[in-house]
């Protein structure tokens, strides 16, 4: 009873303590620690008996592990992104789709710009500061809350294209290793999927912005406010794409042989293939990398502090009472696989944090039971996207209070709406489709 009162309870604390601003790298430890002394886990490895786990080494093994098995995926993807910025590239594509679309559309450019990008294999972190100029730039000609940035940025990049069939970002890699399948897994539903989530989650954070228009709301510039270069000139858009391409082509041709470490090789020619293509628009390349590698190491550090906070939660025993019970869901097995994953993802903060710490635990039963693994990859895969964007999330964290400067209690709860109670809607969609036997 204690241990199932310190789990949930370090999951509001870790949560409350996000809403009040605490930095995620601090809050991890501080609520894994609230965990385990509610579950009367030894503090020290060298108070804990041979076999018994403790709560230094379950929280530094998730800590690390999670970078071991990731940072070269976080550092590529990162450093991808911010040379895809410093040459312009990244803003060539995304003022393209501005003018083709105008000003009318702000709110669905910003949406498609992102998704371009996050689709490309530019890092979700990055694609929030490198597209977050221009977000600001139009929010303010339109007048529309600035409130809302988030929840847009967070649309277009942590949606219908972090778990598509498909996508370069990890949430879509990670199933490989514990379900034998491909990146492309599932495909046809999750094209359905995908395009019901750009959809919806559109309409719905249209009607939340206009309502708060209604009720009088507008933009409020800031001194602080990054300014959208109109006069510097730009790589040509259809060529800034190149690099996009690149990754998405080497990954496919990879996959199989490669599994996730294609997507290091597909990464790392999308880098080599911006410096080619964008070489004489760059300011400082250099420099970009260099600021890459350090987003990288804030962005994987965020994500591991709550993976770390997991890998203690894992070793209590109201942890596993909480994963039979979700496991033994009766019906269709995907709907007990995306519980699992979505419960377990929440806790963490963090998708690709909580497939790492579900899959191995549940793969397997599903596995030998013969549920269909492509099914099953990309029933994980979007049901990871749902509650991991609790408050905590390091996604979260970084975008509404780094990036876009608002604060939690302003922001979080449009962007609940797009990415949390969308992907939730769309994970039950892919499970009627799935049992129908469509993309079987």
């Amino acid at each position: 009873m204690l241990s199932m009162i310190g789990l949930i309870g370090g999951l509001v604390l870790l949560i409350w303590l996000t809403l009040k601003g605490v930095n995620i790298i601090i809050v991890g430890p501080i609520s894994a620690l609230f965990v385990a002394i509610f579950s009367g886990m030894p503090l020290f490895p060298q108070l804990a008996e041979e076999g018994v786990a403790n709560f230094v080494t379950s929280y530094m093994t998730g800590f690390t592990g999670f970078i071991m098995s990731w940072y070269l995926m976080f550092l590529l993807g990162a450093v991808f992104g911010k040379v895809m910025e410093d040459s312009g590239a990244a803003d060539a594509v995304a003022k393209f789709i501005v003018d083709k679309l105008g000003i009318k559309y702000a709110t669905l450019s910003i949406v498609i710009a992102c998704a371009i990008l996050t689709y490309g294999g530019v890092s979700l972190f990055v694609v929030a500061f490198a597209v977050y100029p221009m977000a600001i730039s139009l929010f303010k000609e339109a007048d529309l809350p600035r409130r809302f940035i988030p929840a847009t940025l967070a649309l277009g990049s942590v949606t219908f294209t972090m778990t598509s069939a498909g996508s370069p970002e990890i949430q879509n890699w990670i199933p490989i290793e514990y379900l034998g399948t491909t990146h492309l897994a599932g495909w046809e539903v999750s094209l359905i999927v995908a395009v019901f989530m750009a959809v919806f989650g559109y309409w719905w954070l249209k009607r939340i912005i206009k309502k708060a228009v209604d009720k009088g709301e507008r933009f409020i510039a800031r001194d602080s406010d990054p300014k959208f270069e109109t006069s510097r000139a730009l790589p040509n858009p259809i060529v800034s794409m190149v690099p996009l391409a690149v990754v998405l082509i080497i990954s496919f041709i990879f996959h199989h042989d490669l599994a996730q470490s294609a997507l290091i090789l597909a990464l790392l020619g999308g880098i080599i293939a911006t410096f080619i293509v964008s070489w004489k628009y760059f300011k400082n390349p250099w420099e970009a990398v260099s600021q890459g590698t350090l987003g990288a190491i804030i962005a994987i550090g965020n994500t591991a502090a709550v993976v770390g906070f997991g890998g203690v939660a894992q070793k209590v025993p109201a942890f596993q009472v909480a994963v039979d019970a979700m496991t033994s869901i009766p019906g269709s097995p995907l709907i007990g696989a995306a519980v699992a994953v979505s419960v377990i993802a929440g806790l963490t903060g963090s998708a690709s944090g909580g497939q790492t710490i579900a899959l191995p635990l549940i793969a397997p039963g599903y596995v030998d039971a013969g549920v269909n693994t492509e099914a099953l990859h990309r029933v994980v895969a979007i049901s990871s996207g749902a509650l991991d964007s609790l408050p905590h999330n390091g996604y979260v964290v970084t975008t509404i209070q780094s990036v876009c400067g608002e604060k939690h209690k302003d922001a979080y709860w449009s962007v609940a709406a797009t990415t949390v109670v969308t992907p939730v809607i769309g994970v039950i969609i892919a499970i009627i489709l799935f049992s129908f036997g469509l993309g079987l």
